[in-house]
C-alpha cells in the first residue's frame, strides 16, 4: 500500500481531513486547508480551480494519485479532492512525496 494513501486514510479517520469538490474549497476559503490533494486524472478545470484557489490563499497543492485510489485511501467511492486540515499530517505527507 502506498504511504501517502496511508496518511491520507489516517487523516480521515483521526477527523483531519475533508474530501469533494465542494468541503475542500470550502476549507480552503476559511483557511483550516494545510494541503490540498488533487487526483492527478481529475478535468482539467478541477485542477485548474483548485491550483487557483491554493495559491490565492497561499495553501500547498498536490497532484497525486487517481479518483479510485485516493477515495479507496478514504474509505469511499471515487474523490479527486481532498484537503487535509492538519499540520503534522499534511507535514507528513509533502514528505513522502519529496
Amino acid at each position: 500500500m502506498d504511504k501517502v494513501l496511508n496518511m491520507l486514510g489516517l487523516s480521515v479517520r483521526a477527523g483531519k481531513a475533508v474530501s469533494g469538490g465542494f468541503a475542500v474549497e470550502k476549507a480552503v476559503k476559511e483557511k483550516t486547508a494545510v494541503l490540498v490533494i488533487v487526483s492527478e486524472d481529475a478535468s482539467a478545470n478541477t485542477k485548474k480551480k483548485f491550483s487557483d484557489k491554493c495559491s490565492f490563499y497561499d495553501v500547498p497543492y498536490l497532484l497525486y494519485g487517481d479518483k479510485a485510489a485516493l477515495g479507496h485511501a478514504l474509505g469511499q467511492e471515487e474523490r479527486t479532492s481532498v484537503a487535509v486540515l492538519d499540520p503534522g499530517f499534511a507535514k507528513a505527507i509533502l514528505k513522502l512525496t519529496e
